[in-house]
């Protein structure tokens, strides 16, 4: 089989994999060498996607940013160079057309993790702002008042000199610590053969050799001959570890420690410390249901101290189960022109909302299908009449909701968001999310909107000031390692916005006639999961029990396992149910069960503001 190596197509990477690029010959052999043809399939694409294709066995070794390997925990440095600086790198700056020390707000180009938290790092004393965004988008924002852009790779080379304050990251860590700062390096998920190091060695020493050809022109050349080093000796070794240490004390990447004993591991995200992907996955499948539940209650405690747990009186209408996307997984949707398809009326929503009001609620969680006879308009004029008629608070729209009317109206998702606000849209519930990794998307909903375009609808609400929740369905033919890569996925986003308010996860609720087969599921696996959830995100305040399809009873012990709120009140529940789970209680019962299980209850609001006192 081909060796799959995936890297960075940045120029500065371009000495590292040139020869696979170009057919060289790379083993040194006297019978000829090794071709990429023969051996080699080779990807190129943006650092974060590289580093996204080794975390989900899409290729045996690439050339990644290092703090993305070390949010997975078990990637292995290959000896086969790195992209590093001894002193001006030029190509990871911050750009700014205000002086640096009056930046208030700071776009991170997301192409790198590894220098969006060098960034964060080095600015940390600084009250700043982070915005993600695209590289254009990134330098468009740079030339704002009291703004900056942290830029990489190609485009800060091409906008080198366009902006009058420039802070070069390798300089500043330089100032800093004295070491070099390394970037990006070869990493597997495994130990490579020997003869597979060989051959990325080999293609280095060709690549190094080539690095005027590889130049466009005299700027690229002094660039890739002077600010770019390309061993991993121990000088960058010694960076790389303070890098690390830095990072880890920030609490934006997680320790860079040697297995340890499970009790160890335990402790430690006990006590709130990071945890990479591969000790998530270990403590997934290793530690035992007792010590897991007793280390996410650790975290609960020290989060919440008041043994206080919250609910939400509000109702979950589904406003219509016509649907384009046909998940295989989802017995609720009806395709267009299906005899049992509806969209609610006025007439029908009037007396439910009006049933929400009487019980003291205070919003409504409006989702429904994809819809396309519902255009932007209809959602509006709806919002608006809410609002009026009823004043409740509008949790409203999945991100592939928005997805769908962006793409009916031929509009950005921005633009959509920004409509449905004026309208009345208050926050995003967290729908739709199922397990962010995109092979499973592709299994049970092929039409779905990606890992990444669920990703963004959040990052753009976050950054227009909404809330949302964040949400995982496991249980179809999602593997243990691909929950903590979601749990992974959603506590980045987090880094960077602080928008998700809450988690809540449960299992597939398997009906016959829907085209998935369950997978792992029941009481012990949904308590694991919710608990290992507590325990990875240390960034989200609150993780909510699904009592709606656990049951009840298995709501009460959730909530020694991690979560600090019981949900919502349920007047219905169309989507689970239609899978034959059917759970439903009022609040007076919410209010018994909290106290049952030794806590005091508090209403809340979508932001979990109090509206009550504790009882």
């Amino acid at each position: 089989m081909k060796l799959r190596v995936a890297a960075v197509g940045y120029l500065n990477a371009r000495p590292l994999w040139h020869a696979l690029a170009n057919d060289e010959r790379v083993d040194g052999s006297a019978a000829g060498g090794t071709s990429r043809t023969q051996d080699v399939e080779l990807s190129l694409a943006a650092p974060s996607e590289i580093a996204r294709m080794l975390a989900e066995d899409e290729c045996d070794v690439a050339l990644i940013p290092v703090a993305a390997a070390a949010a997975m925990g078990d990637a292995v440095l290959v000896d086969a160079g790195c992209i590093s600086s001894r002193g001006p790198v030029r190509s990871v700056v911050v750009y700014s057309d205000s002086p640096l020390d009056e930046i208030e707000e700071l776009a991170l180009d997301l192409s790198s993790r590894t220098s969006v938290v060098l960034a964060r790092v080095l600015l940390r004393d600084k009250p700043l702002r982070f915005r993600g965004m695209s590289p254009d988008e990134a330098l468009a924002f740079a030339r704002g008042p009291r703004r900056g852009a942290v830029v990489i790779g190609d485009p800060a080379l091409e906008h080198e000199g366009k902006f009058a304050h420039t802070l070069d990251l390798a300089s500043a860590w330089r100032e800093r610590t004295g070491l070099p700062f390394v970037f990006a390096a070869w990493y597997a998920r495994k130990p490579l053969e020997p003869r597979h190091v060989e051959l990325l060695q080999n293609a280095r020493e060709i690549g190094l050799k080539s690095r005027d050809s590889i130049a466009k022109n005299e700027s690229e050349r002094s660039y890739l001959h002077e600010s770019i080093r390309y061993d991993l000796d121990d000088d960058a070794r010694a960076g790389l570890a303070r890098f690390f240490v830095e990072a880890a004390r920030a609490s934006l990447l997680p320790p860079a420690s040697p297995k340890t004993s499970l009790d160890t591991l335990l402790q430690r995200a006990a006590d709130g410390e990071r945890l990479s992907i591969a000790e998530g996955e270990r403590l997934l499948g290793e530690a035992s249901l007792f010590d897991l539940g007793v280390a996410a209650d650790t975290v609960r405690k020290r989060k919440h101290p008041h043994d206080v747990v919250t609910y939400i009186v509000d109702r979950n209408v589904n406003y219509t189960n016509v649907c384009t996307t046909s998940c295989r997984f989802c017995a609720f949707y009806r395709p267009v022109g299906h005899a049992e398809g509806y969209v609610l009326s006025r007439e029908v929503l009037g007396k439910k909302l009006q049933e929400v009001v009487d019980a003291g609620g205070v919003q409504i969680l409006l989702q429904g299908g994809l819809n396309p006879d519902l255009r932007i308009g209809w959602y509006e004029d709806l919002f608006r009449w809410i609002k009026s008629e009823y004043r409740l608070g509008l949790h409203a729209l999945s991100p592939e909701e928005i997805i769908h009317i962006a793409r009916l109206e031929s509009m950005s998702v921005r633009e959509v968001l920004e409509r449905l606000v004026t309208a009345g849209l208050d926050s995003v519930p967290g729908g739709g999310a199922e397990i962010l990794v995109d092979r499973v998307r592709r299994k049970i909903a092929k039409a779905k909107c990606t890992s990444e375009e669920w990703l963004s609808v959040m990052r753009t609400a976050h950054h227009m000031g909404l809330r949302s929740s964040a949400t995982m369905m496991y249980g179809t033919v999602d593997a243990p390692r691909e929950r903590v890569l979601h749990l992974a996925k959603i506590r980045e986003l987090q880094d960077e916005t602080r928008g998700f308010t809450a988690f809540f996860c449960w299992d597939f609720q398997h009906e016959s006639g829907v085209r998935v087969t369950a997978g792992d599921g029941g009481t012990n696996v949904y308590l694991r999961t919710q608990a290992l959830a507590r325990l990875m995100l240390d960034n989200v305040d609150h993780v909510g029990a699904s009592w709606v399809t656990q049951g009840p009873d298995v709501g009460q012990v959730a909530l020694r396992f991690g979560a600090d709120d019981f949900g919502s009140v349920m007047f219905e529940e169309n989507v689970v149910s239609s899978a034959g789970t059917t759970y439903c209680i009022d609040a007076a019962e919410i209010e018994r069960r909290i106290c049952q299980a030794g806590f005091r209850s508090v209403r809340r609001n979508v932001k979990y503001d109090w509206l009550t006192t504790p009882s």
